[in-house]
């Protein structure tokens, strides 16, 4: 019988075992890159949608570090703006005992002058420290905008003070806080707002001595009175008219005319006077006005109640003289309120005028600080809130940090088991392979 012997090898067998081979190790090769990156999306051909995902989530990450690195900033500027109104609580207060120091009695006008300089040299650091600016060059107290020095002054022309530039508070936002504070209402008195008014009582003869509420010359008293104002709305009135006209808040000066003696009975019976007030600029209707005859007795103190400034009343107490004057105006500004005490003190010529400017420079200047101290309550407000906004970012990075990982980072643990699975079927098909090309008749003929 014959014996018929049969190849069962064949090229399409080798070129199928060859493929599966490769295909093995293009895989176990994808797997070991994967393991190396520590991502399951090393291009985005891998993953799109993953890829698309994480990139998206990285886009996000970078503009919240950017916020981030803005709100520092911001933040910083606050800090030192916050500090600096500290600075300047701190100088007000010191210039507030100097100035009860100059109302003590034992003190000579040498003295007082003394105290005066030391004075004015604090004024000098509070107007230097609302001009002071951040570490990038930019004033802490420019508002929405203003020059690289925002407070001008002391200028000869009404107001001494001016604030150069747009008044307001930035608004904070989601990822921002302001870079500076509002200076104008930080440093500048308002009319409506502030009610800082300062009363003067003067003569051609007599000469100048002032306080809040009380001011003395030798002839009339401005009679004590727990607040000079009596109607809000005259008084908006009148800065809103005033500042329709560019002007500033106008000054009131009351002048009393010639004192005329009663013709029967010049030493004993009722004399007469009138006064005149005028509004300075003129901003309301009616001014200047010229008051009715009133009627006193010489030598007796005599009571005139002045009603006719806009939303204001004050009471006269006295014997009036001819050319006696009482002037009411606003301090426009905390500098004002220095510089108004400083004048005071320094030139007062006896205990009496230093107590009457001590008196009304404590009043203006308990209203600044109260102003000062509410302006740095607003910024403590920021810092808080800039604290809040930071929380949350990095909350809400943490969680984008989250989303990029599920969509683009590698689980190791099933990176290595995927892998192991595919060395150790790649190592099986090498192997296998080796053993099947050893079948030929060849080799087992011999």
């Amino acid at each position: 019988m014959a014996t018929t012997f049969i190849r069962t090898g064949s090229a399409n067998t080798f070129d199928s075992a060859v493929r599966n081979i490769t295909s093995r190790q293009s895989a176990l090769a994808s797997l070991q890159e994967n393991l190396t990156s520590g991502k399951k999306v090393v291009r985005p051909s891998d993953d799109p949608t993953g890829a698309a995902n994480a990139e998206r989530a990285l886009t996000r990450i970078s503009r919240i570090a950017a916020d981030q690195r803005a709100l520092e900033s911001q933040r910083n500027a606050i800090t030192q703006a916050e500090g600096t109104l500290g600075d300047v609580t701190t100088a007000l207060q010191r210039f507030r005992e100097l100035v009860v120091n100059a109302g003590n009695g034992v003190n000579s006008s040498a003295e007082r002058r003394s105290i005066a300089i030391e004075l004015q040299g604090l004024r000098d650091e509070v107007f230097s420290m609302a001009n002071k600016k951040d570490t990038n060059g930019l004033p802490l107290f420019s508002a929405l905008g203003s020059a690289l020095a925002p407070f001008v002054g002391p200028q000869a022309a009404p107001p001494d003070y001016t604030f150069k530039g747009l008044p307001g508070q930035s608004a904070s936002t989601d990822v921002a806080i302001p870079f500076a504070m509002d200076g104008e209402s930080t440093f500048m008195h308002q009319p409506t707002r502030d009610l800082v008014f300062n009363a003067t009582v003067s003569n051609t003869v007599d000469g100048l001595i002032t306080t809040d509420r009380t001011l003395i010359t030798n002839n009339i008293v401005l009679s004590d009175q727990p607040d000079l104002l009596t109607n809000r709305a005259l008084v908006t009135a009148t800065a809103t008219a005033a500042e329709a006209l560019g002007t500033p808040y106008p000054s009131y000066t009351l002048t009393f005319g010639v004192v005329t003696p009663d013709p029967v009975n010049p030493l004993t019976g009722p004399s007469t006077v009138t006064y005149t007030i005028a509004e300075n600029p003129t901003v309301s209707a009616g001014f200047p006005i010229s008051s009715a005859v009133i009627s006193f007795t010489p030598g007796k103190s005599t009571t005139i109640d002045v009603t006719e400034v806009p939303g204001l009343k004050f009471t006269i107490t006295g014997t009036p003289k001819e050319n006696d004057t009482v002037t009411i105006d606003t301090s426009p500004s905390v500098f004002s309120v220095l510089d108004d005490a400083i004048h005071d003190i320094s030139n007062a010529t006896n205990n009496n005028a230093a107590v009457q400017a001590v008196s009304q420079a404590l009043h203006n200047i308990d209203i600044s600080m109260g102003r000062i101290s509410a302006i740095r309550g607003q910024a403590g407000d920021l810092l808080n809130r800039a604290d809040r906004i930071a929380s949350n970012q990095e909350s809400r990075s943490i969680q984008l940090e989250s989303d990029r990982s599920r969509a683009e980072d590698l689980d190791m643990i099933k990176g290595i088991s995927d892998f192991n699975n595919q060395q150790t079927g790649y190592s099986a098909a090498l192997q296998t392979y080796a053993q099947i090309q050893k079948l030929s008749l060849f080799n087992f003929i011999s």
